[in-house]
């Protein structure tokens, strides 16, 4: 034994080398005996911590499986104990062939005593690891369908450990910041009694100390195995993600004047409340910039792949503005708390989810949640439990998000229960908030928590809708209200929206394309990598783009605009307490992360979202994104204060026909609202083009500046007389365009359905543009196959990307992204039949994996003619939006 850590422990790490085989038949129980050769069963060397789907040959194993060491023990220790920090799932262990003890939960730590099986000299010890095909009752989090790789084994580090006869068992601090102390409950394992050898108590000196100076000392009695003593902690260093500052703790075991065992443990001073419009930390404001991190890992999925991975994620993410991290839908490892606890950001935590609801799926969260509280309960950094993510495990199967009777929604068994847990959660753990259904149909939880899946610009006003009927309605998310819906700060705990990934830097890392590309269970190219290359060359991306490294770059920047105008809408949004972006990384297909599966920043994103995603931020709000020559159009600037100091400052702008400054004085967390600030004035005759409207707010120490997308379009009426329809029609003629009703007079037409006599006009040589009807959709036709977009909410939406390389709209985007010039016009619906050799695709559509490619401007020959489907929402907006009336009269000019 080696590495004595506390005075009468000692512990020997058992990371390494072992042995490994699988047993799909469940035959091989002499495998357990240490005097079975395990060469005769063809046993590998793997490295233990280990998942067994590391290894390609096991990837989709699923079963029992075999892990064998040998430990020289040297007979230290009064007591002796296996402990492992994960081991997924059903773990059973033997000492010498002698089984020891077993373990069902595949996320947290659990130690079992082999005292009695040790005995000094060579030591076998043997893992019996099952993971059944069949996870529906398991907490299992997004392992397998329809979600990412499945991972077994002895996936965390593994110990022997020896302790005396009696040992501190666990030591809770809780710290009280209304009169600045802590309580420290000692738990102490003791098999005969609390009796000393004298016949007095046992009791536990406890010493409290920052930066190695004592700070607080204080001694409890222990009874019936338990002490508790409450020391104060004067001129208090609270912790916060700015500053997190730590307390030791040392907890030594006294027999009389006999120091029998000692341990260590650290804590901080912090708090965290909410009043039912904001959260706070020690008592101050907290804005919440959170991202949803899953910590699933290329090679070696639930394992960080370098040692110092934790503490540069931390890093990292603070570098981008998070000041939280939502630990999504199993335990954190334990490492990746402590680097929270010691560098600095909030942590949200749940547990791992279910498929089904039965007792036992019931159980095994209960018990996992308790585990996770009881394991991290002295981390500062941890500041909110969830205990179901929507509805999954509860009431909902992942594949059918339709309503259905045992929907949470509407059963009321279920939400007897779920408030129960919440109830009894809050007991477990009064120090920290609870969100009882990440996602919506709360019962009882102190976050009233949404996923809103918006994508910007196109979906932007829909979007600022949103938030104000959230911001109206809250107990629309309850099904029912056993806790009210206006004590529950709002806070969109998902959103966010796809930047395709450096596929080539993928493939390298790989040497080839990984085996997530092709899970069985990825049915949709959408979320299938498996023949993105083929789908690739099917469309006419390759014309579009130089390859994928262009591809990735326009899609990168259309996640970060997206993302840009996603969040400035929450944080300018008085009644949202905070948000958390999906997510921190890109995680197997799902390429939605701020940094991409390897960890790297995304080349394209980072650094402007850090820029929205930052304490303090300069929101620029124009009346209008699209200016015609000679227009003037004001705009708001917000300065959103996430600290509690004010600001004094300058603040200075530029863009088209604007150029000035002010001063500015900005409280103390909120938003201050500069309304008219600027005023955007192209002059009469100013070219179409993309700028950018440029503010800084220079506050002395601090210079925050951010910037606006802005274009100017300038009209050009067509030379042609029109066949139009209304109500198209009559703001064609108010714009000066010759307009007839008759179609043996046209040059042209522009109609929104396309009946036998326009389509004999085509036929015949003529020409012919078809809009979108009054409500944005377009009418059926047997020219075009229409599939409908959702007008609001759309996670297909968020993975899209609309691109274009077309002479016709070239100058109305920044780059081959359409943006923020086709503000209230982006399309309801897509042309989806598509022939890339045969059809002029003016701009394209594909989502994901390059799935679900279509069209808002098409143009395809129709007999001797030329029919242009624009689902762009023009209709109704002609004359009055720049951009809808360049691109309509473009259209008919080149048509």
């Amino acid at each position: 034994m080696e590495s004595p850590s506390d005075e009468g422990r000692v512990t020997e790490s058992l990371d390494g080398e072992w042995l490994f085989v699988t047993d799909p038949d469940e035959e091989q129980r002499a495998l357990a005996d240490p005097e079975t050769d395990w060469s005769d069963v063809d046993a590998e060397r793997v490295t233990v911590p280990h998942a067994w789907q590391e290894d390609e040959t096991y990837r989709e194993y699923t079963g029992t499986a075999w892990y064998r060491t040998t430990v020289e023990y040297d007979g230290a220790g009064d007591r002796v104990f296996l402990r492992f920090g994960a081991v997924d799932y059903e773990a059973t262990v033997y000492v010498d062939g002698r089984e020891v003890g077993t373990n069902r939960e595949g996320y947290l730590p659990f130690e079992v005593e082999v005292t009695d099986a040790v005995s000094p000299g060579e030591t076998v010890v043997v893992v019996e690891v099952t993971d059944p095909e069949d996870l529906s009752e398991i907490p299992h989090g997004k392992q397998g369908a329809p979600w990412y790789t499945r991972v077994s084994g002895i996936w965390q580090s593994v110990t022997l450990e020896a302790r005396p006869e009696r040992f501190v068992e666990d030591v809770k601090v809780t710290p009280d910041l209304d009169d600045d102390t802590a309580t420290v409950e000692v738990t102490v394992d003791d098999d005969a009694s609390d009796q000393g050898e004298d016949g007095r108590g046992l009791d536990a000196a406890i010493t409290v100390s920052r930066d190695g100076g004592e700070v607080a000392a204080a001694t409890c009695e222990i009874g019936d195995g338990e002490g508790t003593c409450t020391v104060s902690i004067p001129d208090a260093d609270y912790w916060t993600p700015d500053d997190p500052a730590l307390y030791d703790v040392t907890v030594e075991l006294r027999d009389g004047d006999d120091a029998i065992d000692a341990t260590e443990t650290y804590f901080g001073m912090r708090s965290v409340s909410t009043d039912g419009d904001r959260i706070y930390l020690n008592g101050e404001p907290f804005y919440v910039r959170g991202a949803l991190d899953q910590a699933y890992y290329p090679d070696t999925l639930y394992r960080p792949f370098d040692d110092d991975l934790f503490e540069y994620e931390v890093r990292t993410a603070k570098e981008l503005g998070f000041n939280m991290l939502r630990k999504h839908i199993k335990p954190a490892h334990p490492d990746f708390v402590e680097a929270a606890d010691r560098l600095g950001i909030l942590v949200w935590e749940e547990p791992a989810n279910p498929t089904i609801y039965t007792e036992r799926s019931k159980r095994e969260v209960r018990e996992q949640l308790r585990g996770m509280i009881d394991r991290d309960y002295n981390s500062p950094s941890v500041v909110a439990w969830s205990l179901y993510n929507e509805e999954w495990g509860i009431g909902l199967d992942q594949e059918d998000y339709s309503m259905h009777d045992g929907r949470l929604w509407n059963d009321e068994e279920k939400q007897e229960y779920l408030t129960e847990l919440f109830h009894e959660t809050k007991e477990w753990d009064p120090t920290r908030l609870v969100c009882d259904n990440s996602g919506w149909a709360h019962v009882a939880t102190e976050i009233n928590d949404y996923h809103e899946y918006y994508v910007s610009p196109d979906r932007a006003e829909p979007w600022a809708d949103a938030l104000d009927d959230i911001a109206a309605n809250p107990g629309d998310n309850y099904a029912t209200e056993n806790t009210p819906a206006e004590d529950a700060p709002i806070l969109i705990s998902e959103f966010g929206t796809w930047g395709f990934p450096d596929l080539p830097k993928l493939r390298e890392h790989y040497d080839g394309d990984p085996s997530w590309f092709s899970h069985d269970f990825l049915d949709s190219p959408l979320k299938r990598p498996e023949g993105v290359d083929e789908r690739y060359e099917a469309t006419d991306l390759p014309e579009v783009f130089d390859d994928y490294d262009d591809l990735a770059e326009a899609w990168q920047r259309r996640e970060a605009v997206s993302l840009h105008g996603v969040v400035e809408e929450m944080r300018t949004h008085e009644a949202v307490a905070g948000y958390v972006v999906t997510e921190f990384s890109d995680i197997e297909w799902e390429f939605n992360g701020i940094l991409d599966y390897l960890r790297d920043p995304k080349e394209h994103l980072a650094d402007e979202f850090a820029t929205v995603n930052s304490e303090v931020l300069v929101a620029i709000d124009p009346e209008r994104h699209a200016l015609a020559p000679g227009d003037e159009v004001t705009a708001d600037v917000h300065v959103v204060n996430d600290t509690t100091e004010s600001l004094d400052g300058e603040l200075r702008w530029s863009g088209p026909g604007a150029e000035g400054e002010q001063s500015v004085s900005v409280d103390g967390f909120g938003t201050t609202t500069i309304e008219d600030a600027i005023t955007l004035a192209p002059s009469a005759d100013a070219a179409t083009g993309a700028h950018t409207l440029d503010v800084t707010l220079d506050a002395g120490d601090r210079e925050i500046s951010n910037e606006e997308p802005v274009f100017v379009v300038a009209g050009e009426t067509p030379d042609r007389t029109v066949y139009a329809d209304e109500p198209l029609a009559a703001a064609l003629e108010t714009e000066g365009v010759a307009v007839t009703d008759d179609l043996d007079e046209a040059d042209v037409a522009a109609v929104t359905a396309v009946d036998a006599d326009v389509s004999e006009f085509v036929e015949a040589g003529g020409a012919a543009l078809v809009v979108p009807e009054v409500d944005g959709r377009m009418a059926e036709s047997d020219a075009f196959d229409y599939r409908n977009l959702p007008a609001g909410e759309s996670w297909n939406l968020v993975s899209s990307l609309l691109y274009q390389d077309s002479d016709l709209l070239g100058d109305l985007c920044s780059d081959a992204r359409v943006g923020w010039a086709f503000e209230d016009l982006f399309p309801h619906d897509l042309v989806e039949d598509l022939d890339a050799s045969a059809d002029e695709i003016h701009v394209g559509s594909v989502e994901g994996w390059i799935a679900n490619w279509g069209s808002p401007l098409v143009v395809r020959d129709r007999g001797d003619g030329r029919l242009c489907s624009c689902t762009f929402r023009v209709t109704d907006r002609y004359g009055e939006h720049p951009t809808a009336t360049a691109l309509v009269d473009r259209l008919l000019r080149s048509l």
